[in-house]
This record gives structure tokens, C-alpha cells and sequence, in this order.
């Protein structure tokens, strides 16, 4: 069986956790949240949580590029390799160029 990829997007309060969780159990892959990912890289004081705690602390959008990063370095762990959940990424069509070219 291949990779399974699934990507949840929705405003805040839509349901994509209380789905995820549901996926989660039924395909045995990891939700991956960016915002998630973002903090723990800010709090890890990591190169690109450096750069996006600039961003965040001047009240800017992440740029793609930290985003992107830190997204391919995520879905790149053991535990990505039968698939994962994207909860909160692609949000630019930047960004969704790029995971499509392969992050």
C-alpha cells in the first residue's frame, strides 16, 4: 500500500481535529500540525524557529520558505514514512507548489 497523504484545511473550529483524530486511529499515521511545528520550533530555539519567532513577535505571517522547511523536515521522520495528516499547510498556493514538487 502507498503513502498516505491526507491534507485538512478549514477555518478555525471546523472540525479538522476532531477528524484527524479519527483518521489517525484508522490509517495509523501521524497528524502534523504547523502551528504545532512552529512553536516547538521557536521553543527549540531552532534556525527556523529563530526566523519565525521574527515574523510572529512583528506580527507577520511566517514567511513560506520557514514554513516550508520545517514541513519537509517533519514529513522526512520514521514515523511519515507510511503517510501523515497536514493539518494547517498548504496555505498560499506557494506553498502548495511546493509541497507538490516534493517540499
Amino acid at each position: 500500500m502507498g503513502r498516505k497523504i491526507v491534507i485538512l484545511l478549514g477555518h478555525p473550529g471546523a472540525g479538522k481535529g476532531t477528524q484527524s483524530r479519527a483518521i489517525v486511529r484508522q490509517l495509523n499515521i501521524p497528524h502534523i500540525s504547523t502551528g504545532d511545528m512552529l512553536r516547538e520550533a521557536v521553543a527549540r530555539q531552532t534556525s527556523f524557529g529563530r526566523e519565525a519567532k521574527q515574523s510572529m513577535d512583528a506580527g507577520e505571517m511566517v514567511r513560506d520558505e520557514i514554513v516550508n522547511g520545517i514541513v519537509a523536515e517533519r514529513i522526512q521522520q520514521d514515523d511519515c514514512k507510511r503517510g501523515f495528516i497536514l493539518d494547517g499547510y498548504p496555505r498560499s498556493v506557494q506553498q502548495a507548489e511546493t509541497f507538490k514538487s516534493g517540499v
